[in-house]
């Protein structure tokens, strides 16, 4: 027992494999490589990204769910490996409740509604207008069949009595290239990701998902103030292990995530994108998935929505 604690207190003696189950450049990927750094000096050992992309995140996690519990592979993954999947996937190969042991939920953002600037609405009542008269004509973009920004917009199509045309990507970063583009109209994304956009003028914002307005974005109004209520959506990004990590590591672990999303730099710098760092405990985040499993389960319920 004494070596066994010991080999425990000398984690961790190599690099640290973080799977991240969607391409680089996405939400996601942006916390898991901003944290690095810190984490890295924390732990002292390196802090290695690995994206693994495919069917909104399940391909990754299933290989996070195959690795050895002994804290060497993480997971970075968003709302719909932990949330979303198992109601959208027939055949999923991980159950998201039962095969990871979680560590902390990161960070949560609004979504933003926007829009290309060629599509010819300003506000989110010009936009269910247009819905009205051509449904089904405008594009949707999202990071893929499942994904939160696909659910936030078949949860707004539900509660304004619209439709469009769902266009699924392996990602939000091709995503957002094609909606700058025009190739697509409009999208539910991260508001990290279209910030940047939306102060250069290379997107038209309508609302944020959002329960108040978003610090970063002062001026937009949320969907409930733009006539839509009960679309009050966050998307978060959170980290977790395989089943069965050894106590001690866990808390290794979940301490160093946890010390370098509060670390004043890194903190700053999440705020400026719009991300609302939390940082909560393993018990926090598991009422909080059981929460958001329940949601989301009704809305894919009423939608109909499959991801196969």
């Amino acid at each position: 027992m004494s070596v066994l604690l010991s080999a425990h207190a000398a984690y961790p003696e190599k690099a640290v494999t973080v799977v991240v189950p969607f391409p680089p450049g996405g939400s996601t990927d942006a916390i898991a490589r901003a944290l690095g750094p810190k984490i890295t000096a924390r732990l002292g050992q390196p802090w290695i990204i690995d994206n693994r992309p495919g069917a909104t995140g399940a391909i990754g996690a299933s290989m996070v769910k195959r690795a050895a519990p002994d804290g060497y592979t993480v997971m970075a993954a968003s709302i719909a490996v932990y949330a979303m999947n198992q109601w959208l996937i027939k055949k999923i190969s991980y159950d998201p409740a039962k095969d990871f042991d979680l560590l902390t939920v990161a960070v949560r953002a609004p979504n933003v509604l926007v829009a290309n600037p060629n599509v010819p609405v300003n506000t989110v009542p010009e936009l269910i207008a247009y819905l009205k008269k051509q449904p089904g004509k405008l594009t949707f973009a999202s990071s893929g069949n499942g994904s939160s920004d696909h659910l936030t917009a078949e949860l707004f199509w539900q509660k304004s009595g619209t439709s469009g045309l769902h266009v699924p990507y392996k990602g939000g970063a091709p995503a957002m290239t094609d909606l700058l583009g025009g190739q697509t109209d409009v999208s539910f994304v991260n508001i990290n990701t279209a910030l940047p956009y939306i102060k250069a003028g290379k997107l038209k914002v309508l609302a944020v998902t959002g329960e108040r307005r978003a610090a970063v974005l002062p001026a937009v109004p949320t969907l409930t103030e733009a006539g839509v209520p009960g679309v009050d959506i966050y998307s978060w990004q959170a980290f977790a292990a395989p089943k069965g990590l050894p106590k001690e590591v866990k808390a290794k672990l979940h301490g160093a995530i946890v010390a370098a999303l509060n670390d004043p730099q890194i903190k700053t710098g999440l705020t400026a994108q719009g991300f609302e760092v939390v940082g909560n405990t393993p018990e926090q985040f598991q009422q909080f998935q059981l929460a958001e499993q329940a949601r989301w389960k009704n809305v894919i319920e009423v939608g109909k929505i499959t991801a196969d």
